[in-house]
């Protein structure tokens, strides 16, 4: 890792990018890997981190269409929490809430982790009833959890509409607050830089076109810059999961959508929890330059497009301001769409393929970036020894013919979803 003396600390300051050195080297692919992750979002650089870190196989290369940081871990909205019912959920989010608590020194990088807390707003008693529920199985899990009446939602969040007046009315919450948000770029060049010093290839520019098989056995990878060959090879594409495992004659239980967000113009700071509405499916929480981060639902027809269409953004805007009047004169800044791989439960796919020698890391939908280091960890446990960790074992792909879906019963920003 590279340590700074203060003269180059403020050298770096003052002189631009002229003398930063490279986060990471800029290599070419060798004929042979031990193992090749396809995707170089913050799942394939975690993954390649724990090879090197833990299993102690450096003999890695992550290929990347694009440029690092390009796909979904640059377009989505930094929250991380794991407060999940169902216990095979609660146990992996808690397991990555816990690495991400010392991300930071982990990876000698500060990938700005928040813990400001997340907010899961109750606007019926039914709500907050299952709320309490969730709320018990939590803490009964080890997992911090505190059930909020309107009062304690309102001081926690002055600015909320919790009035009889107001058009949403809130009864109560449910609070996490050791969650919160991190940065998304910083979270993919740590990694990458942690990776690289462990000796793995970071390609980027090289577009996975085929696979190569032997005896039967995916055997390496057809890419953009030739032939590469691999003892294994995983997948940790989001998006575009169904796509690449098409290539390979496999087809997978995954749609793809877009999930669309946007920020509004940076005001002084007025926001300092995540705040989310199951009902409305809607967040909302303030970054740290002062812009408003605001997400919605899925765009519910299929698309490959990093874009979306005007009424999700028109019904989150709705939706945040019934919650937060004041937030009207705010003008957007910029909106993004992201490519969620969607599973029939709602749960990721983390494990082997029929396809000797392929493996899948996917099915993340609306979570996959609270998910980062505890799916990079198992990710890599499972490449490594050919067999799942115990926190990935119950997201195996054969669960979906065997019947044992994880399914939260949830949908866009809830507690529930993913």
């Amino acid at each position: 890792m590279n340590r700074y003396s203060a003269w180059q600390l403020l050298q770096h300051a003052l002189g631009g990018n002229r003398h930063w050195p490279r986060a990471w080297r800029a290599a070419s692919p060798k004929r042979n890997y031990d193992v090749v992750i396809i995707g170089g979002g913050a799942h394939g650089l975690a993954t390649a981190y724990y090879l090197a870190r833990n299993h102690g196989i450096g003999n890695v290369a992550v290929l990347e269409k694009g440029w690092i940081g390009g796909g979904n871990a640059g377009r989505n909205t930094t929250m991380v929490r794991s407060n999940y019912l169902l216990s095979e959920n609660a146990r992996f989010y808690e397991f990555s809430l816990k690495l991400w608590e010392g991300l930071s020194r982990e990876l000698n990088y500060n990938v700005m982790l928040s813990q400001r807390g997340v907010l899961n707003l109750a606007h019926s008693t039914a709500q907050l009833e299952a709320y309490a529920r969730r709320g018990n199985a939590l803490r009964q899990g080890g997992i911090d959890a505190m059930l909020l009446d309107r009062e304690q939602v309102q001081a926690r969040v002055p600015l909320l509409d919790c009035s009889e007046q107001s058009r949403y009315p809130v009864v109560g919450g449910l609070l996490q607050e050791r969650a919160g948000t991190a940065r998304h770029d910083a979270v993919v060049w740590g990694y990458a830089r942690a990776a690289d010093s462990l000796g793995v290839d970071i390609i980027q520019n090289c577009e996975v076109t085929g696979f190569t098989r032997q005896g039967g056995r995916i055997s390496g990878v057809e890419t953009s810059m030739g032939t590469i060959g691999a003892g294994r090879v995983g997948m940790a594409v989001a998006g575009y999961s169904s796509q690449l495992a098409r290539l390979a004659g496999l087809r997978l239980p995954l749609e793809s959508h877009v999930l669309q967000a946007f920020v509004t113009e940076p005001v002084k700071p007025v926001l300092d929890t995540v705040v989310t509405s199951g009902a409305l499916h809607v967040y909302v929480n303030q970054s740290d330059k002062g812009e408003l981060v605001i997400g919605g639902d899925i765009d519910f027809y299929n698309s490959y497009a990093q874009r979306g269409n005007l009424p999700e953004i028109e019904h989150s805007a709705a939706a945040v301001l019934g919650l937060f009047p004041c937030f009207s004169r705010l003008r957007v800044l910029r909106t993004w769409g992201g490519i969620m791989d969607m599973s029939m439960d709602g749960a990721p796919i983390i494990g082997a393929t029929p396809l000797d020698g392929l493996y899948l890391n996917a099915g993340w939908c609306y979570g996959g970036f609270k998910a980062t280091p505890a799916s990079g960890w198992v990710f890599a446990h499972t490449l490594a020894e050919g067999q799942p960790h115990a926190l990935n074992r119950p997201y195996g792909l054969e669960r979906f013919a065997e019947g044992r879906l994880i399914d939260e019963k949830g949908a866009g920003p809830t507690p529930n979803a993913h």
